[in-house]
């Protein structure tokens, strides 16, 4: 199978890796990918944001299955561009991918599906703010309507903040505070049949502790010790199979990946919000414990035939992944910073700690910084303990002036 992954990020050299080792595999390409995905699969320079130089590449590559993976070319229609030219694509539409493009219409989609969410209010007005943040109160959850890069929501005591930011979003979605720790739970679907992964957890803020700004994710970890065995039943049952289902009877049904944040609150769970694709950093710890070659299952839900696929095998490995930074993020990131270590990481930790690269570009012989979350180092082990440990030795042989990266992924669930 030919296979092209649209993409350049974290999350798209995580896939790359599991399909090169996905036997039914023959040919990889990426577009326009980084320096790190170009040692596993051809890359090809391409504007992700335009659907048909996409399809076009598809076309010439005779690409028999593509895979688009950012949120922006998901909801600039990109994968209708290639369906269009008659090539399986894993992504959902335009009008799907509006689920994640715009945090009231998932509002909408859940209110109707009867999917449990937080209590909230979409406001364009600087009265409407004032009214929905002193209708909730303190801590204050404010949210960009739009596509933010994860960067979009801001969770403060300080009512001066809130206010700020919602004024600088035009419309917005202000909800109420959910109690609770987080959990990623992703789904494949071919919007009928919904075949959910393994949750995993993230860490938004960019300090340890949970202190500081949020950002699009600084770590990641799987399997959750600490979560009910029955947790991911509960929510195919009341939260992803009724999203699905739901966007089907609108006649825009979803097909691709669909991500549950959820907050597993005092009341039961909530669904924080819905992304369009696979998250950054959880793919990373999700892909790395996936027994089951990918290949066959994304070409299965965009051929609408994922009912005939097997269940998925997992391994019983725990993953950890951890996010290097650039200096300054998640403000105006420095880049331009050689990266050093690389290779040492390569001959010392594999095969149980390896890198994805991010925010990278190679100059000359060099691979140097080109983003804010520039890399993640991945780790397994047969338990979080050791995936830690594992991670964060070899995130110690990374040199890159000025980086940034937490020191306690995984710690509590670790028991350390």
């Amino acid at each position: 199978m030919k296979v092209l992954v649209i993409g350049g990020g974290a999350r798209e050299h995580a896939l790359c890796r599991s399909l090169s080792l996905d036997p039914d595999v023959t040919a990889l390409h990426c577009a326009p990918g980084n320096a790190g995905i170009g040692e596993v699969a051809q890359l090809h320079p391409v504007d992700a944001m335009d659907g048909a130089a996409v399809a076009l590449l598809a076309t010439e590559l005779a690409a028999e299955l593509v895979v688009v993976g950012p949120e922006a070319p998901l909801v600039a229609g990109v994968a209708d561009a290639v369906r269009a030219a008659g090539i399986p694509c894993f992504g959902p539409s335009r009008e799907a991918a509006e689920l994640e493009g715009s945090k009231a219409f998932a509002k909408e989609v859940m209110a109707a599906a009867e999917v449990p969410t937080a209590r909230s209010y979409v406001c364009t007005t600087p009265e409407e703010i004032d009214e929905a943040l002193d209708a909730f109160g303190a801590p204050y959850v404010v949210k960009d309507d739009g596509l933010a890069a994860g960067k979009g929501v801001v969770v403060t005591d300080d009512l001066a903040a809130a206010r700020e930011h919602a004024l600088a979003c035009g419309r917005v979605v202000i909800e109420e505070f959910l109690d609770g720790p987080e959990v990623s739970l992703f789904a494949i679907t071919d919007g009928e049949t919904v075949l959910p992964l393994t949750p995993a957890q993230d860490f938004k803020r960019a300090l340890d502790g949970d202190a500081g700004p949020n950002t699009g994710g600084m770590g990641a970890y799987s399997p959750l010790p600490w979560a009910d065995p029955k947790m991911v039943d509960h929510v195919m049952a009341n939260v992803l199979q009724p999203t699905v289902d739901e966007l089907r009877r609108r006649g825009t049904p979803f097909s691709g990946l669909l991500y549950a944040g959820l907050a597993i609150t005092s009341r039961g769970v909530r669904v924080i919000e819905f992304n369009a694709r696979f998250g950054d950093p959880e793919t990373q710890v999700v892909l790395a414990r996936l027994q089951t070659p990918l290949a066959g299952v994304l070409l299965n839900a965009a051929q609408g035939t994922l009912d005939v696929q097997l269940p998925l095998r997992w391994r019983d490995d725990a993953a950890v992944t951890v996010v290097v930074a650039s200096h300054n993020y998640p403000d105006t990131p420095r880049t331009g910073d050689p990266i050093e270590g690389l290779d040492e990481v390569a001959a010392k930790d594999a095969p149980h700690a390896y890198v994805l690269h991010a925010g990278t570009r190679r100059e000359g012989g060099a691979v140097v910084s080109a983003g804010g979350r520039v890399l993640s180092v991945t780790a397994t082990g047969k338990d979080l303990a050791q995936a830690r440990e594992r991670a964060y030795t070899a995130v110690a042989r990374i040199r890159l002036d000025g980086s940034q990266h937490r020191t306690d992924i995984a710690r509590k669930a670790a028991g350390e």
